[in-house]
């Protein structure tokens, strides 16, 4: 190998390391400057839709008109995020106590998760029937309001190499509404600084709603 060559390899060395660098630098930069999908901004409008609550009385969109709520998705044979989820709208519950907020669980397993069952693990986290909705239905419905209103996933896993029974995916964001029936913001559920900055969105809405 002449000098000259390996000139040209050290060079061209220098240079990956060198490009490597500024786009780990580049990337880092990124990722700290992206602000979460989290705040009051316009994310579309929830569709309409009718469901069935815990106590088997029929829910529609309507039913939540000019109030401020939260969504999130859960069922409950879950044994990984959904309990963390639902201790944290109990948390909610308790620390928004307005007369114009709502809470509303959606069972991403509706064909197991009947109203009785539901109210049975409502009643686990002293969930108030008047101001925290459980909610099932028919299950093409509901995956349907999941990934094309909230635009969020849901999906059954059918791996049995898993070993799961009946086990489902989905996000674990909880989604604020506003009385118009807009999504103002998603906010990660397992994050304790998103959820302080859900509440005080929470508590904007609601002054802004009167």
């Amino acid at each position: 190998m002449t000098h000259r060559s390996l000139r040209y390899i050290l060079t061209a060395l220098l240079i990956v390391v060198l490009l490597g660098g500024l786009l780990m630098a580049r990337g880092r930069r990124t990722q700290s400057d992206a602000r979460p999908l989290e705040g009051l901004g316009d994310f579309g409008t929830v569709p309409d839709f009718a469901l069935t609550d815990r106590s088997g009385k029929p829910v529609t969109l309507s039913d939540l008109k000019g109030k401020i709520w939260l969504a999130d998705f859960i069922y409950t044979a879950c044994q990984d995020t959904c309990p963390l989820e639902s201790a944290a709208m109990a948390q909610l519950q308790n620390d928004l106590k307005s007369d114009g907020f709502r809470l509303v669980s959606f069972s991403v397993d509706p064909e197991r998760d009947t109203p009785a069952v539901l109210a049975r693990y409502a009643e686990l986290f002293h969930a108030d029937s008047a101001r925290w909705l459980f909610l099932t239905g028919k299950k093409n419905d509901v995956y349907r309001l999941v990934q094309d209103g909230f635009h969020l996933s849901a999906i059954p896993i059918a791996d049995d190499s898993l070993h799961v029974d009946g086990a489902v995916f989905h996000d674990a964001h909880f989604i604020l509404v506003d009385g118009s029936a807009r999504i103002r913001g998603y906010y990660e559920s397992n994050d304790a600084a998103a959820l302080k900055r859900l509440a005080a969105d929470a508590k904007k809405l609601l002054a802004e709603n009167g």
